[in-house]
């Protein structure tokens, strides 16, 4: 396994950044649809019914889109407002730090027969903060095995575990969701106009997932990697920061503030002829599931300033979009990348070429009598592999989406389940990739309580957690599936 881990690094390394991935690979595009297109290569529009032609995105009309519809791809690109929106509140939470004192105050908080559950469970939540749970969960996690006595790796190994393989779970909607169905619903209107993904859509499997993560987490960290690990010989090097009395009073009015805005929110949705649901008074369809992202944002923003006035981080109104423009420095990187991913997306639409390899690949699985969930499961562990060598799940999901969510819209399957089943390979895999920029960081942390600690030692200590994540996960998803339980409000795998 440690060689194959190497050599999974050694390709990995010779990919291009994301972004230069995504402009050699539309400059690909480019050249395929000039070279298809003098086959006179026609499919029929499985939408329209109507024969399409592949189209050259070298002649005279394809040198004109590309120049004339470069800023639309990128401005009117579904993820780019979905995800910037959500993370202003989510922002502003982390940089007054409120997000930071609930993980930690929930790790340290949990009586001590509930301590890995609560590393877990805090660990997946943390991916609201997005990156920084990485850097806030494990090293807390471990100085809490530490000081009751357990070993401190085995604590770093569930905290990682929580943040990384946990990535894309979550009970509250939040940027993963965003992102993910906003390029799911780019590329699915390729197909239909009427195919919509929202960030709800995995909303009920995601949070039971948060439930299942939490037991099994904790069933291989005690049953697996405690006892490989053994007793724990080495000294205490560092003291355990405690949360503070203020920040623990900001935290309740925090809650407070949240619960009054949740109250608020109810009102506009249960009472009769409340605005947010629908005229006979449900919420599949209605202006609440609609306007999640904004709730979202304002649920934050009402926390956070809460939070942030008690502890003394907004002293003033200036402050909070002060907070807001520091966290939107921090997707400057997120920014670029979907400026390249946009670009590619829209060459692929508007080429037909997407259309073409879709209505060919189902026409291929048909062919072989694989149409049923065996097809989606082999998709669940192709993305597995291929997670090893890209470690971002949205330029993972950019690559993909183009290629499975039409083929398999096709084969009858709802794009919000094929993003589903995309889901639980990406984040189960993200803990023992080479690519992933926190591992040195992990490995870095363990070294603190064994110097011999190496990449091997991290991979065979985390390894685990995956093979059974992804196990498991699956298996679940399939008997949800067979129930024909929903995944997300009235969505099934079925269109």
């Amino acid at each position: 396994m440690s060689k194959i881990l190497d050599g999974v690094e050694r390709a990995g390394n010779k990919l291009p950044h994301p972004f230069m991935l995504f402009v050699y690979l539309s400059v690909g595009i480019i050249l395929l649809s000039f070279v298809v297109s003098l086959f006179d290569v026609e499919v029929v529009h499985p939408g329209t019914k109507e024969e399409v032609a592949i189209k050259s995105l070298m002649s005279g009309e394809g040198l004109s889109y590309i120049l004339t519809s470069m800023l639309t791809n990128f401005t009117e690109f579904k993820p780019l407002g979905l995800v910037l929106g959500m993370m202003l509140g989510i922002g502003l939470a982390q940089k007054v730090g409120l997000i930071q004192t609930f993980m930690k105050k929930t790790i340290i908080n949990a009586p001590p027969r509930f301590v890995t559950y609560a590393v877990i469970f805090t660990g997946v939540l943390g991916n609201l903060a997005s990156d920084a749970a990485f850097i806030i969960v494990p090293p807390i996690a471990a100085m809490v095995f530490l000081t009751l006595g357990r070993h401190p790796i085995a604590g770093l190994a569930a905290g990682f575990a929580g943040v990384g393989a946990g990535f894309t779970a979550n009970i509250i909607i939040a940027g993963t969701d965003a992102l993910l169905s906003g390029i799911s619903t780019e590329v699915a209107k390729n197909i239909s106009d009427d195919l919509v993904v929202t960030p709800v859509d995995n909303w009920y499997f995601m949070s039971f997932s948060v439930i299942m993560l939490m037991v099994v987490g904790a069933w291989v960290t005690e049953k697996i990697v405690e006892p490989k690990l053994g007793k724990y010989e080495g000294e205490v090097t560092k003291e355990l920061e405690q949360v503070t009395k203020i920040e623990s009073k900001a935290l309740r009015n925090a809650g407070i503030a949240g619960g009054i805005f949740l109250t608020i929110l109810a009102l506009g949705i249960f009472l009769p002829g409340a605005p947010l649901s629908n005229e006979n008074g449900g919420l599949i369809p209605s202006p609440f599931l609609d306007g999640i992202v904004p709730i979202i944002l304002f649920l934050f923003i009402t926390v956070s300033v809460a939070y942030g006035v008690t502890v003394g981080k907004i002293k003033g109104t200036s402050d909070v979009p002060r907070f807001m423009g520091e966290s939107m420095k921090d997707m400057s990187a997120f920014i670029v990348l979907i400026f390249a991913a946009a670009q590619f997306i829209a060459y692929f639409n508007w080429s037909n070429i997407g259309v073409w390899i879709a209505v060919s690949g189902a026409e291929f699985l048909q062919s072989i009598n694989m149409t049923g969930l065996p097809v989606i499961v082999g998709f669940i562990f192709l993305t597995a592999i291929l997670n090893l060598f890209i470690f971002s799940g949205s330029a993972q999901w950019a690559l993909m989406a183009p290629v499975f969510i039409p083929m398999f819209a096709l084969l009858d399957f709802n794009p919000a389940f094929v993003q589903l089943a995309y889901r639980i390979a990406d984040s189960s895999t993200n803990i023992i990739t080479p690519l992933n920029p926190y591992v040195p960081m992990v490995l870095a942390f363990m070294k603190e309580y064994d110097k011999k600690a190496g990449f091997g030692t991290l991979f065979s200590v985390m390894l685990p957690y995956t093979v059974v994540f992804l196990i498991i996960w699956t298996a679940i998803f399939i008997m949800w599936t067979l129930l024909g339980l929903p995944i997300g409000p009235g969505i099934h795998m079925k269109l």
